[in-house]
């Protein structure tokens, strides 16, 4: 993570010639790759980044723009039981700490820009993502786009009418690690029926769910097959996607996502796999991943980031940088 900060602010950093301070945190070498890229232990660069934007504020920085390429707990948006809602909890420390201004990409649900209280510029992979399909896949008018889950079928559709191709879900998937049944908090207590609560409640008790097995709904026989998603860390959904996909007929499988968290034996299990490739934007630095598995590969977004930071210092218009952008994208 790394914060913008006009020339107001005294430090001895690099100052571009338009007066623009760029520093990075140094809790690890890691934070200096994406600009350098993002530390791998995500609470200790939290803090570094809370403090350096309240060091900007007390210092009378007329703004301070953070880049949190991949936004830390973006899958903790929603209140399960009574659990907490992290995402929310972090928009308000940065919020407070005195952000102005908040550069991110993909944010698991768009939603979690409601949760701030200042600007956030949400950008899109997918277009570095598109483009990497079309000049790295040289058969890709062969493939179809897959979502693992009917939870990702927005994204798989945007995906397969950009490039004109057809698409295909895949249902009945093993329950995942945000499902309430995994959750570990019962609370108020299960039970057994209404009369239980109180005997003149007649509160209509819901039908456990049940998957059915595993369907592949559209036609991937002697197809390529391109899984999309926005993270890839825990990677046991999509290796099971990838082995329902060869036994119906898919003889290449790639795996196109936008943060690459590939964490513990992530790496390991891919190249044991059926997947042929996984491709992820450098929001998040995975070089140790890829020495572990060549299947691993890179696109590089800083391009983009460079470009919105440059727009906001300058106070031009960010529509250029969201052309055609649709909801779903």
């Amino acid at each position: 993570m790394f914060c913008v900060a006009p020339p107001e602010l005294e430090a001895t950093m690099n100052v571009t010639k338009g007066g623009l301070v760029l520093f990075s945190a140094n809790s690890n070498s890691s934070c200096m790759e994406l600009s350098k890229k993002i530390a791998e232990d995500v609470n200790t660069t939290i803090m570094e980044l809370l403090i350096m934007v309240y060091a900007c504020k007390t210092s009378c920085a007329k703004s301070v723009t953070g880049v949190i390429p991949y936004f830390p707990y973006s899958k903790q948006c929603k209140m399960r039981k009574r659990g907490s809602i992290v995402s929310k909890l972090l928009a308000s420390m940065m919020c407070k700490a005195g952000l102005t201004h908040l550069i991110t990409m993909d944010l698991h649900q768009k939603e979690i820009q409601g949760f701030f209280n200042i600007p956030v510029d949400n950008l899109r992979a997918s277009p570095f993502l598109l483009q990497y399909i079309q000049e790295e896949i040289p058969d890709y008018r062969n493939a179809v786009i897959v979502a693992k889950s009917p939870a990702s079928a927005k994204r798989a559709q945007s995906f397969a009418e950009r490039l004109r191709l057809g698409i295909a879900v895949i249902h009945g998937e093993a329950q995942d690690a945000e499902s309430d049944l995994v959750d570990g908090r019962h609370s108020p207590p299960m039970v057994r029926s209404a009369a239980a609560i109180h005997p003149s409640l007649e509160i209509p008790m819901l039908i456990p769910k049940e998957k059915p097995p595993i369907t592949v709904v559209g036609d991937v026989g002697g197809r390529i097959a391109i899984i999309v998603d926005d993270i890839i860390d825990d990677v046991d959904s999509f290796l099971a996607a990838a082995e329902t996909l060869k036994e119906r007929g898919a003889y290449k499988i790639f795996v196109m996502a936008t943060h690459g968290l590939l964490s513990s034996d992530a790496p390991r299990l891919i190249e044991e796999s059926a997947i042929d490739e996984v491709v992820v934007t450098n929001t998040i630095p995975h070089e140790i991943q890829k020495l572990q598995c060549p299947k691993i590969k890179t696109v590089d977004i800083s391009m983009i980031l460079s470009e919105a930071i440059r727009r906001i210092h300058n106070g031009e218009s960010m529509s250029y940088l969201f052309r055609n952008i649709g909801v779903d994208d």
